[in-house]
């Protein structure tokens, strides 16, 4: 199962939509606290629409918490400032993808302590970057593509036979 890890999320919708995109894809959404919403509240649910019942949340008061429950994760860590590209990375099963706030990304200490499992998605230099729901998909797609789309079936209705 691929594991999507939200850090201190500050936009409802944005994690209303990679909720949405966690239940789709049968990945686990862990959030760390501070959010920067209520998960009960009426936006982040109408951005995950009626898939919040398919999604499994998991919810931290913080990193060491996280790191608590979750010893020694085969982690990733989505950056702008990382060295390479998500291209260059080997995404196992039940490995972890990090995403930090929408303001700040995730935190420099973080960044350091995993240095060689930072990636980023390209994109041109004077880009900040991607909206937060669409790097997710982007990295969570890339992973389970690596995986051969475990668990992920569905035809579509073009499909013959």
């Amino acid at each position: 199962m691929l594991n999507i890890v939200l850090v201190e999320p500050e936009i409802p919708q944005n994690c209303g939509n990679i909720a949405r995109t966690c239940a789709a894809t049968r990945s686990r959404l862990h959030l760390i606290e501070p959010l920067g919403f209520d998960i009960s509240e009426k936006a982040v649910r109408r951005a995950g629409l009626d898939y919040w019942p398919m999604v499994d949340l998991c919810v931290y008061p913080d990193l060491d918490h996280f790191f608590a429950q979750n010893p020694a994760p085969d982690l990733w860590l989505a950056t702008t400032k990382a060295p390479r590209d998500y291209t260059q990375a080997v995404f196992r099963d039940d490995c972890f993808l990090f995403f930090g706030k929408e303001t700040a990304g995730l935190p420099q200490w973080f960044r350091q302590a995993h240095r060689e499992r930072c990636i980023r998605i390209p994109m041109r230099e004077d880009a900040r970057s991607l909206n937060l729901s669409n790097s997710v998909a982007v990295l969570a797609y890339e992973a389970l593509r690596q995986q051969g789309f475990p668990g992920l079936t569905g035809r579509g209705e073009m499909a013959e036979g």
